[in-house]
């Protein structure tokens, strides 16, 4: 596969989907500046109009999609060099009712499987296609029994670490679940069908909107325990989505956050931001007895690489 390494070249057209959402904001108005022609593919959204959230752009194509339409996402991608995968788990507060709860989150879990089959397979038989970068999440990786105290090795987790299934569903961690069993589907779909994918396995994105309901969160304080609780800003998660698709050198998965909290005072700086101010007091400083901080438990050596060959301009400014 030869990727772009010089911005003389004609750029080609990528598709971006789920458009809607912030990374997917994010990552369509970076690439357009780059000079990409962009397919901004946003799935069904009550009350949603993508063409009210994009103004006009000679280089914007923008499509409707439906992560479980085959067909849809095939005409989204057609005739794309790349495709930025996004599926945004839904929250557990859209669920309509307690009872029917437990059968709608394990739906959620078999929609995100089926949704990365889709593409991955609509990317398999477009001609034109030379990488999908494929928004996975930290979640998909730091989910396990716990090893001995005094297995350091073991205690660290880097990208060849995968969450346990079993574990997952033991403690109906839906959201990780998901993230798991789609970003493996995605895998063994384009390691059998010869697509060029990376995977960028994200923290949680902060940002406006985000809430103490968003699945991520589920099992937050055993996280932040274990100091796998991260959490990533939009801006450097879109450019980490860009170098790993113009970096001809990219591959496998990618940790990506630029927050680790570790100390008290971070975990309540992150409480802060998820309630609202008028709803509650900010949450008093820990005592000085509990300002312990914990041992960080994974880390971005990796992406940090690929991204220092971007801002040294190795492949081009990331902006």
């Amino acid at each position: 596969m030869r990727m772009r390494e010089s911005n003389e070249e004609e750029k080609k057209s990528v598709c971006v989907m789920d458009a809607s959402g912030p990374l997917g904001h994010a990552l369509v108005a970076r690439l357009l500046r780059r000079g990409y022609t962009v397919h901004a593919a946003t799935y069904p959204h009550h009350h949603h109009h993508p063409e009210e959230e994009y103004q006009q752009h000679p280089r914007l194509k923008l499509f409707r999609a439906d992560p479980l339409d085959y067909h849809a996402i095939a005409d989204a991608v057609h005739g794309c060099s790349g495709l930025f995968a996004i599926f945004n788990t839904p929250s557990s507060s859209q669920s309509q009712s307690h009872s029917c709860f437990l059968d709608e989150e394990e739906g959620m879990v078999e929609a995100e499987v089926r949704a990365a089959h889709n593409i991955l397979e609509a990317c398999a038989q477009t001609d034109t296609m030379e990488r999908v970068v494929f928004n996975s999440s930290v979640t998909a990786v730091v989910w396990r029994p716990q090893p001995e105290e005094d297995d350091d090795a073991a205690l660290q987790l880097d990208e060849n670490t995968w969450s346990d299934l079993t574990f997952c569903r033991r403690f109906k961690l839906w959201h990780a679940l998901a993230k798991t069993l789609s970003e493996r589907t995605a895998w063994a779909l384009a390691m059998d069908r010869g697509v060029d994918m990376v995977a960028i396995n994200a923290g949680l994105l902060t940002g406006p909107g985000l809430t103490a309901g968003h699945p991520y969160l589920k099992g937050a304080p055993d996280m932040y325990d274990h100091g796998v609780l991260v959490t990533v800003d939009v801006d450097f998660l879109a450019d980490a989505h860009i170098a790993a698709y113009e970096c001809p050198t990219a591959y496998g998965r990618y940790l990506c956050f630029n927050n680790a909290i570790c100390r008290p005072e971070d975990a309540a700086k992150l409480a802060q931001m998820l309630i609202s101010a008028a709803a509650a007091p900010r949450p008093p400083a820990p005592p000085s007895d509990e300002l312990k901080v914990i041992p960080q438990r994974i880390h971005t050596k990796k992406l940090n690489k690929l991204m220092l060959d971007f801002t040294s301009g190795v492949y081009g400014d990331i902006n």
